[in-house]
């Protein structure tokens, strides 16, 4: 199986780091026009000289506020022009997590610390699909991914209300996105990590563990180890493909076991 991607044009956010980094790499090394979108500045100058691109693809990148409306469909109105039918073929929504916040009991959770983390993973999914869908709609296909988590589907070992709240939303927005877009030839899924340290956040979260607590959360997993930003990569690239045209409103769960 072949899975390329060469001359589309595949937008990842969330590139400064981790899983959206290692998505990047993934499209760029199969043909990809990847267009990178994140709001860290030194985040998308590592991305550029990490990722490196193959089979005549390409990585450009645009620092972007998700959470700004008016600045995503500007970014996104950008990269439409110069790609090659006018549309976005593929779009991966990798930017999300916890924003720093540390969890604490519901009381003492501040209206701006509920904010944060849901616009950074709800809020930007909905700015960044209502951006593309028109073009998509005309195009007649594309491809939505979000990365969602298994805190969506469960509760979060983070223990913050919002995460685990926010990516439950993000599940149910693919699916209702994949029942309204499929019409068109659009595909909208969601790749749903088990807990990996690939940030700041959750590297400090993984120490915060004791050696035992380490122990038993590797043991709990089947294949007896923690999972890699490429693994998530591998599934995106998978339900990006035509491999996976006749898949849609689904969360695939990547977490090394059941």
């Amino acid at each position: 199986m072949d899975i390329a991607f060469e001359g589309q044009t595949v937008v990842v956010t969330g590139v400064a780091r981790g899983i959206g980094r290692a998505i990047a790499r993934g499209f760029a090394e199969r043909g990809a026009h990847v267009q990178a979108l994140d709001i860290l500045a030194d985040g998308l100058a590592e991305c550029a000289r990490d990722v490196a691109a193959a089979r005549g693809g390409s990585v450009t990148t645009h620092q972007v506020d998700l959470g700004d409306a008016p600045a995503v469909t500007a970014t996104i109105r950008n990269i439409e022009a110069k790609a090659r039918a006018g549309a976005i073929d593929v779009l991966v929504h990798a930017a999300g997590g916890i924003r720093g916040r540390t969890k604490a009991p519901i009381e003492n959770v501040s209206d701006e610390d509920w904010r944060t983390i849901m616009d950074a993973n709800v809020t930007a999914a909905f700015h960044l699909a209502r951006a593309v869908a028109p073009a998509m709609k005309a195009a007649g296909k594309g491809r939505f991914v979000a990365i969602s988590s298994q805190a969506g589907l469960g509760v979060s070992l983070t223990g913050i209300q919002a995460y685990g709240t926010a990516k439950a939303a993000e599940i149910g927005f693919v699916k209702q996105l994949a029942a309204e877009l499929g019409a068109s030839g659009i595909t909208v899924n969601s790749v749903a990590p088990g807990f990996m340290p690939t940030s700041p956040d959750y590297v400090k979260q993984w120490e915060g563990y004791s050696a035992e607590r380490q122990k038993q959360i590797v043991e709990s997993i089947a294949l007896r180890r923690i999972g890699k930003p490429e693994d998530i990569a591998h599934a995106v690239m998978f339900l990006a493909s035509d491999y996976a045209g006749f898949i849609t409103g689904q969360t695939l769960l990547v977490r090394g076991g059941p």
